[in-house]
């Protein structure tokens, strides 16, 4: 049975393989005939993608609310520009990231206030909310460790302006990413990384089935 919208975000901490779990379930929806859309936040659009160089830069500053704006900002040029037309012309559209991560990391790791970010979270997507989520669980001390060597050549030894923030800010990610997991356990399903990707992708797809029937 196909379900006429499906919307799934990929969530997790640093190198907890978002981006290839991404790229794996879209090749899963194509195999059986779906169009698919894959994107990310922040990006997607020119102007979302513009806003992510901006936030990713570790030689600059940005207060807690300003960094909160530009995600908002980001987020709601992709929505209407690319995520919404795709879920209305029936695509599946898989998203790296989403408002889950603006409560984990904007609010559990610069502690802004989560009831400010709900509300901004559903102007910036229009009131629209995934069908189903995955968050990728991983150690915060050994996804960094993985995530830094992999933007060593773009953003050097440290990483980017994110992964350079302390393991106490990236604890405090991961416990805002579990609690919005016990807040919605019907769209949000906790998958622990693996020791391959493949063994986690295994994982996901048993989570597909049973979610959407596909």
């Amino acid at each position: 049975m196909k379900k006429k919208h499906i919307f799934i975000t990929i969530e997790g901490g640093e190198g907890s393989g978002k981006t290839t779990q991404s790229l794996s379930l879209k090749k899963f929806f194509e195999q059986k005939k779906y169009e698919v859309l894959l994107t990310r936040e922040p990006g997607g659009t020119v102007l979302a993608e513009a806003i992510r160089r901006i936030l990713l830069n570790p030689d600059l500053h940005l207060m807690p609310l300003s960094e909160l704006f530009l995600y908002e900002a980001a987020r709601a040029q992709h929505m209407e520009e690319f995520v919404i037309p795709s879920l209305k012309s029936g695509k599946v559209v898989i998203c790296d990231r989403f408002t889950d991560a603006t409560v984990a990391y904007q609010g559990y790791g610069r502690k802004l206030s989560v009831e400010l970010i709900n509300k901004l979270n559903f102007a910036a997507s229009f009131g629209i909310s995934p069908t189903l989520t995955i968050y990728l669980d991983i150690a915060p001390f050994k996804g960094l460790t993985k995530a830094k060597k992999l933007n060593k050549e773009s953003y050097g030894a440290d990483g980017d302006r994110m992964e350079r923030e302390s393991i106490r800010f990236h604890n405090n990610v991961r416990k805002g990413y579990l609690s919005q997991a016990k807040k919605y356990p019907k769209r949000i399903k906790v998958v622990k990384t693996q020791k391959t990707p493949k063994e986690t992708q295994d994982l996901i797809r048993e989570i597909i089935g049973t979610a959407l029937y596909v």
